[in-house]
């Protein structure tokens, strides 16, 4: 068997080994075997017996863990098994922190070892607490503005809303003892960037992925890049075809506006701050693509965000003054929500990804686009139609026939198959029928 995450194979013993168990100890746990090759054949090891004796107390003297150790005999020789358990608590090798990640060891330092510790305490990163700030060194517009939107919510204390902004902060659990949290600075302080580097959110406009055309940068606190944000992307990033219905304007955005905000604040809830990156949003002619920096729950892939789930946000101080101010759902339901908004619109349904450290939504304008089309085994007739004909809302039989010289055999066949892959809708028979687009471009 060959090593994973939680096996490590050495062909023999080395006191610096005591590393790769403080690894296993502050990860997942996992089993040191002491006498086999890379591969996980036993090779023997010698003086197994002294070893045996010697290594749980050196596990003890050092990290100050217990561990289990094994003696294993077989024909091809003895081998020793070291099984460590994972540890609630931090556990180091002479001040170091080691952290099994994958199928090797690393050394925590930096923001990695923050992080680390702070998970091992139960505690999140905006739930630290922040010396030299206090609640008058907030925005006071900011707490106007969030108490307007927690009445209408309707999820919170009434009484809290008419108290000072001191007692609405500990209502609202963004203060420790006598500190603000991290999530009180982003939430309502005039510059969150002077406590915080990279809290804010950049937004471009891209031909292609290297030719950027134009963007713009929102600061702020949380709630004013929420704000900012939304209103800006939907007035000079996002069109709204106009059509109207009798005399009364209406304009269609080309991306359902509660689905983009619920992204957005799904990015913010979620974002893991200490990277210093900014939330970065990319428009394109065909779509949008809304990335942070973060980290899903742990064991967690892309699939349990794709089904109901719990809601385990990664910053839950400020995802609870998002729920409380109405902004978001405390259920985990957002990114269904976005999924059933972008159906109802009739474009793709989102497409979200995992990678590491980061985590991005990308939303495609409709499905008639030759990117998504190109994936459907269609051929060249039937793409250049829905392409050709979409903006018209139908498609005759003999127009088909026109535009691609073929027979009317041909033609209905094809399009008889653009109708049993949903692309088309057939209406009438015989001479009247026509085949009609699911959603009206015009």
């Amino acid at each position: 068997m060959p090593e994973t995450q939680n096996i490590e194979y050495k062909s023999s013993w080395r006191d610096e080994y005591l590393k790769w168990i403080c690894g296993f100890a502050n990860a997942k746990g996992g089993n040191l075997c002491i006498g086999k090759d890379d591969a996980g054949n036993v090779i023997g090891v010698a003086d197994a017996k002294k070893l045996l004796e010697e290594i749980p107390n050196k596990v003890k003297d050092t990290l100050g863990i217990l561990v289990d150790v094994n003696l294993h005999q077989s024909k091809q020789g003895d081998f020793i098994e070291i099984v460590v358990e994972a540890y609630p608590y931090p556990v180091n090798y002479k001040g170091q922190y080691h952290y099994r990640s994958g199928s090797t060891k690393q050394e925590l330092k930096g923001t990695a070892l923050d992080k680390f510790l702070l998970q091992k305490k139960g505690k999140r990163w905006d739930g630290v607490p922040v010396p030299k700030v206090s609640a008058k060194d907030l925005k006071q517009e900011t707490f106007e503005f969030f108490r307007k939107r927690a009445f209408k919510s309707q999820r919170i204390n009434e009484d809290s809303l008419t108290d000072s902004n001191e007692h609405l902060l500990e209502n609202l659990q963004l203060k420790e003892n006598d500190f603000l949290k991290r999530a009180a600075i982003l939430l309502f302080h005039p510059n969150p960037e002077n406590f915080v580097t990279g809290s804010y959110i950049k937004i471009g406009y891209f031909e292609t992925d290297d030719d950027l055309k134009f963007q713009d940068e929102i600061h702020g606190n949380l709630f004013e890049q929420i704000e900012k944000t939304m209103d800006l992307l939907f007035t000079k990033y996002i069109k709204a075809p106009i059509s109207y219905e009798g005399i009364n304007r209406v304009e269609t955005y080309e991306y359902p506006k509660d689905a983009v905000r619920e992204a957005l604040l799904n990015a913010i809830a979620h974002k893991d701050y200490s990277g210093g990156v900014p939330i970065q949003i990319s428009v394109y002619s065909d779509k949008i693509i809304i990335w942070n920096e973060g980290q899903l729950p742990e064991s967690w892939t892309v699939k349990n965000l794709l089904e109901k789930h719990a809601s385990r946000p990664y910053n839950p101080d400020i995802a609870n003054a998002l729920f409380r101010s109405g902004y978001i759902e405390s259920w985990g339901r957002g990114t269904i929500k976005i999924i059933n908004e972008c159906k109802k619109a009739g474009i793709p349904e989102p497409v979200f990804t995992y990678d590491s450290s980061d985590i991005s939504v990308e939303f495609r304008k409709d499905i008639y686009n030759e990117k998504y089309l190109s994936e459907l085994e269609l051929n060249e007739r039937q793409l250049d139609a829905l392409l050709y004909f979409k903006t018209k809302g139908e498609v005759l039989s003999s127009e088909y026939m026109k535009r691609f010289n073929v027979t009317d055999r041909t033609a209905r066949y094809d399009l008889t198959e653009l109708v049993q892959k949903n692309l088309l809708i057939k209406l009438g028979d015989k001479k009247s029928t026509k085949y009609v687009f699911p959603i009206n471009f015009r």
